[in-house]
């Protein structure tokens, strides 16, 4: 294993995912999955739809690119979100099943490259491309803490 200069991020050792190491996340939607839940103001023209969210349609792809990076991480570590390019083209109702499928395509750099999908039963809902990269558990803590 290696060190940036910035020590921020570890860079796994070559011998991580297979190209092509996939893993998939599913989720029947509820009513605090959907775009409704979120109340960020109190202005009746900002409510949202009650169809499943694009904010949590892009944590289930996460959770799966997430999970593809497991067997690399060791003691202390995580991974996490470096980077989204997503595209959510469908609706999905309460009570239905969404799957996030991620697919290792390999490396920028430090980061890793995942393609992302989004199926419920009627089809594609989303698709896109998303990048993790291995941190520090505890340094990521103390860095975010310094920014109140």
């Amino acid at each position: 294993m290696t060190e940036l200069a910035t020590e921020r991020v570890r860079v796994a050792a070559a011998t991580g995912p297979e190209i092509g190491a996939s893993a998939m996340v599913d989720l029947v939607v509820r009513e605090s999955d959907c775009a409704s839940a979120l109340k960020l103001s109190d202005d009746p023209r900002d409510n949202f739809p009650t169809v499943f969210a694009t904010t949590r349609m892009i944590a289930l792809m996460e959770l799966a690119g997430a999970r593809i990076l497991h067997p690399l991480l060791q003691s202390g570590e995580m991974s996490v979100g470096a980077h989204v390019d997503v595209s959510h083209t469908a609706a999905t109702p309460i009570g239905a099943k969404v799957t996030a499928r991620a697919t290792y395509r390999g490396r920028d750099g430090k980061l890793f490259v995942f393609d992302v999908i989004a199926h419920d039963p009627a089809g594609e809902i989303g698709r896109g491309t998303h990048k993790r990269a291995i941190v520090s558990r505890a340094r990521l803590i103390a860095g975010a803490a310094k920014r109140r």
